[in-house]
């Protein structure tokens, strides 16, 4: 089974002030605001939606291809999918622009400063699906480009390839009407119970009306697990349990490459979702999103000793 992941690959950077804002911001200036934070160094993490759940696949044994475009400093990126064996053939490189990038202020009261820059992001990846079969493909849409997200979507309903709906970060970019175009046909959609909120303001629709248009919808809970409904039935999966919890940044990302692990071995809908939670428990474990690092036994000692046996 072939994976595609479109969405964005992307450098975080992250600074730690040592100190609060709240100290060197003085409301009554706020409109005329001018500071500056002298951090204690930068930490520089891979990131993005399409790496971030094609790390975890990796780790899970699956070699997924990405569909993203990055920048002129993409080498030391590059080389980490190497060292992963992940596929660079669905990755363009845009020569004259910077690889996406998240720059990532915390102060010591867990306040954060963050700008984003899209830099080769802006630019849609125009991977060419010639000879992809339908049985053996297995397609996640997740936040990146725009024009990727409608193009994909669009071309997986025309060759009749069943695919995940993840608009996540972007949905505030989408209409009500161009959202409900992207779900249309999608065997699941996956997002957090805050922007399933947003998509259903957007959409005016229930969740039960969104059920018309998807084969079903998962929505991650946080700490609180997460929930697996389809047109028959709702499920609720507890969070698996971490050793500790350092960062939940990269959770949701993790959380479906185990979804898609488990759809792609012919596991049922909540099983799946099961081993979601498994990888996420990973994920929080460390600061950044591509740091944890599990062996496949290691993975599914986890899986036994939160969830028991695997019924199928």
């Amino acid at each position: 089974m072939q994976i595609f992941i479109s969405g964005s690959l992307a450098y975080d950077r992250i600074m730690d002030f040592p100190g609060r804002f709240s100290d060197h911001i003085l409301p009554d200036k706020i409109h005329v605001l001018n500071v500056c934070f002298m951090v204690n160094g930068l930490n520089e993490k891979f990131g993005g939606t399409a790496g971030n759940i094609a790390y975890n696949l990796a780790l899970l044994g699956e070699r997924p291809l990405i569909l993203a475009t990055a920048g002129k400093d993409f080498d030391n990126y590059e080389t980490w999918l190497n060292e992963h064996s992940l596929s660079l053939k669905g990755i363009r490189r845009i020569a004259d622009e910077l690889t996406a990038g998240a720059y990532i202020t915390t102060d010591q009261a867990d306040n954060q400063i963050t700008g984003f820059n899209p830099g080769a992001m802006k630019y849609p990846s125009l991977y060419e699906f010639d000879g992809t079969e339908p049985q053996k493909a297995l397609p996640i849409v997740a936040p990146g480009n725009l024009e990727d997200m409608l193009i994909y979507t669009r071309n997986y309903k025309k060759r009749k390839i069943e695919y995940i709906f993840d608009p996540g970060q972007s949905i505030p970019n989408w209409s009500g009407d161009l959202l409900i175009e992207m779900l249309t046909s999608s065997s699941l959609l996956v997002s957090n119970d805050y922007e399933l909120e947003m998509i259903m303001r957007a959409t005016k629709m229930k969740k039960a009306e969104l059920l018309r248009y998807t084969g079903g919808i998962i929505t991650t809970l946080g700490e609180n697990g997460s929930l697996v409904c389809s047109r028959d039935q709702e499920v609720k999966i507890s969070a698996a349990r971490a050793s500790q919890v350092q960062d939940p940044t990269g959770a949701g990302d993790a959380y479906r490459a185990g979804l898609i692990k488990g759809l792609v071995v012919g596991k049922s809908l909540p099983e799946a979702a099961r081993m979601g939670a498994t990888c996420a428990s990973y994920a929080v474990e460390c600061h950044g999103t591509q740091e944890h690092r599990f062996s496949e036994e290691e993975f599914w000692a986890r899986y036994h000793a939160n969830f028991g046996p695997m019924i199928s």
